[in-house]
């Protein structure tokens, strides 16, 4: 079982207008868009450009997403995304992550992604290589990534 340091990688960004929706609140929907960026910046961090995976003939598509709402977040609020590995098995891995709002640290909602491996080249999917693995199992503890600007606020 993956055993990652208690510190997560950490993804900052700021709520914009339109993704709120006439409730005030930041639409459904965006969250899958949310997932899709934090989850960027971490395979980001674990494995460097993108490219250097595609050059490789390897990639990932997402087979299930899930999302559970805590509490809801609204325009200009900062989130923070914490992601860690999950389960790793033998063609996917799951990635948690868990967001809350920066200036106050109200959980605002989790969700989980499992992405299958795959070869883009003959779109099958194959064994997660040890290299790919052994990166996930390590994980990105203690780094932040921030989009948001926070650093400049009073």
């Amino acid at each position: 079982m993956n055993q990652q340091p208690s510190t997560p990688f950490r993804f900052r960004f700021r709520v914009r207008y339109g993704e709120c929706d006439a409730q005030g609140v930041v639409f459904n929907a965006r969250y899958g868009d949310f997932v899709d960026i934090a989850v960027n910046e971490y395979i980001r961090v674990l494995f460097g450009d993108y490219q250097r995976l595609l050059d490789q003939d390897l990639d990932f598509q997402v087979v299930s997403f899930t999302v559970n709402w805590k509490a809801p977040a609204r325009f200009d609020d900062v989130l923070e995304a914490r992601v860690r590995t999950g389960r790793i098995g033998n063609t996917s891995f799951t990635l948690h992550l868990e967001f809350y709002r920066y200036s106050d640290g109200q959980f605002i909602a989790d969700s989980s992604i499992t992405d299958v491996m795959i070869r883009p080249s003959s779109m099958s999917k194959l064994a997660v290589p040890d290299s790919i693995r052994a990166r996930l199992e390590q994980g990105a503890p203690g780094v932040l990534i921030s989009h948001a600007g926070e650093d400049g606020l009073p």
